[in-house]
């Protein structure tokens, strides 16, 4: 299924953007925005570069998986498949448990600012209602107005931060002197999850398959997806430095803490409302529901379409076979597993063992993914002319590097949790 098979050079790139948008507001979470501000609230601009260099890191792999879809038409798991069964063998397990855990953490994400904003239900139950509202949203498989629903929350989370960034009046100086590259005392782990958070972990590999729902599927598609791509991480940079540029302006300059975590975002709220006004704490919390809302809509999307693609290949189906697409019955099934099963963890709490092989799992596959990116751009499974360049395969190098670097302190931190439940 899919809404536009024009040639890119028929309409005016502007109205092509979306794909983009998409993935970048998909994988910019509630969990992405606490990271930032709290790293705002530790070390005031001096983490601003790692921002920047995260987004340059995901510029490259996004591209790097439409590149490959668009050359060779087909899916990027088909492109981990080529590599051997190994791929497979973690994908399988780790798309099932990711999904199972994701989902009850993305409706507790957006549970969280609707009961700020209206207490009459508790967090659970808004967190609910809005997994079912994401299922109804996508379960037809209509890609044209899930953009549509995408691009209105991404304009909201867009507005709201970077007004909430003005009314701080940040220091012009102060910002440019985020620019040169510092790790301050103490602040590795933080510089890691900020370039990291800036962007989405599995999300950036269903870049592919909304690009071939919104009828890019050949290679002359390919200067527009790159468009697209860089629009849309720009657009994603500004947010994530407004939010940088809060934490700096509200919480550093003022020493205040703020809870990690999700809650993280509430005591952001409350700061606002002090300071500004009751309408400025709302105003952000209304941005962080949107934030929180556009991930779940996105993976409950995108996520089920790279399941019903695993799915329909491991059963012998071809690319065209309904199961393995939008819409199709692989693709609700990944839907409800997504959305139900979850609510149990909301009311009972999430097991430990559960929360360990989630936290390991979900730690190797950026690195998977840079890693598998640089093996099929470098080989005969990807045409010659859309090859990686030498300088695309430093960067993906080095995302590699990063990206191993903190899947060794996630993993180290899930197994600290495991030891001490």
């Amino acid at each position: 299924m899919t809404t536009s098979t024009d040639s890119p050079t028929r309409r005016p790139r502007w109205s092509l953007i979306g794909p983009g948008l998409v993935v970048a507001a998909t994988g910019v979470g509630a969990a992405d925005l606490v990271a930032t501000v709290i790293a705002g609230q530790k070390f005031g601009y001096a983490l601003l570069w790692a921002v920047i260099v995260g987004c340059i890191m995901k510029v490259v792999l996004v591209e790097g998986a439409g590149r490959y879809s668009l050359a060779t038409g087909n899916t990027i798991y088909e492109g981990w498949a080529s590599l051997g069964k190994w791929t497979t063998w973690y994908f399988g397990p780790y798309i099932v448990i990711w999904g199972f855990v994701y989902g009850a953490a993305a409706m507790a994400g957006t549970g969280l600012p609707l009961h700020s904003l209206f207490p009459a239900l508790s967090v659970t139950w808004w967190g609910i209602i809005s997994g079912l509202v994401g299922l109804a949203l996508v379960w037809f498989g209509q890609y044209s107005f899930f953009e549509k629903v995408c691009a209105a929350l991404v304009g909201i989370m867009f507005v709201t931060m970077v007004v909430a960034a003005a009314l701080t009046v940040p220091n012009l100086l102060d910002i440019l002197s985020g620019l040169v590259p510092v790790v301050p005392e103490g602040g590795l782990l933080n510089v890691l999850s900020v370039a990291g958070g800036v962007g989405g972990t599995i999300t950036l590999a269903a870049y592919g398959y909304w690009i071939r729902e919104k009828g890019w599927t050949r290679p002359e598609h390919m200067s527009v997806m790159r468009f697209d791509n860089a629009v849309a991480y720009t657009v994603t940079g500004i947010f994530v430095i407004s939010t940088l540029i809060v934490g700096a302006e509200l919480l550093y300059s003022a020493s205040i803490a703020v809870k990690t975590g999700d809650e993280g975002l509430l005591d952001l709220s409350t700061v606002l409302s002090d300071r500004y006004g009751v309408w400025a704490g709302k105003l952000f919390l209304v941005g962080f529901w949107a934030a929180a809302m556009s991930s779940l809509v996105g993976v409950w999307n995108g996520v089920s379409m790279m399941f019903a693609d695993f799915v329909g290949h491991r059963l012998g189906h071809g690319d065209d076979h309904p199961d393995t697409r939008l819409g199709g019955k692989w693709y609700k099934a990944y839907i409800l597993w997504l959305t139900f099963p979850p609510m149990i963890m909301l009311f009972v709490g999430q097991p430990v063992w559960l929360i360990l092989a989630y936290g390991v799992l979900g730690a190797f596959f950026m690195p998977f993914m840079a890693v598998t990116l640089l093996w099929i751009l470098n080989t005969a499974r990807t045409p010659a002319e859309w090859r990686n360049g030498p300088v695309v395969n430093v960067l993906m190098a080095i995302c590699a590097a990063l990206f191993a670097w903190l899947a060794v302190t996630q993993i180290q931190n899930a197994v600290e949790k495991f030891i001490g439940a």
